[in-house]
């Protein structure tokens, strides 16, 4: 039987808890703001033996740009409330990226439309 690696699971691990975790400080810190509040993230991976953490995430808003910048801007505070939930010595970095997966299957799904007339 062929064991897994335990990095990789504790990685996914972290990045799974770093993501809930974020999830909850954007709706309780953020949830007034209406660019933050129409974000969802989908998804999370650590990199860099934990010490950073990319986060997917979609956003019902159309300006991606505005969404993008403001998280930009509360990305310290967001860490900072993180390190206070996190039970860990160290807390890891975090970046926020815009995942278009929807955006490219919508796409995707008017073209096969189109082909189908």
């Amino acid at each position: 039987m062929k064991r897994q690696n335990n990095n990789s699971n504790r990685a996914q691990r972290v990045a799974s808890k770093v993501q809930t975790l974020v999830a909850e400080i954007l709706r309780d810190e953020f949830g007034d703001d209406k660019l933050i509040s129409g974000v969802s993230l989908v998804g999370a991976v650590a990199h860099g033996g934990l010490q950073f953490v990319r986060l997917f995430y979609y956003s019902r808003n159309m300006d991606v740009n505005a969404v993008q910048k403001k998280l930009d801007d509360v990305t310290k505070t967001v860490r900072y409330e993180l390190a206070a939930r996190m039970n860990q010595k160290y807390v890891p970095d975090i970046k926020f990226e815009y995942d278009d997966t929807l955006d490219r299957a919508e796409r995707i799904d008017k073209l096969l439309d189109k082909l189908d007339d």
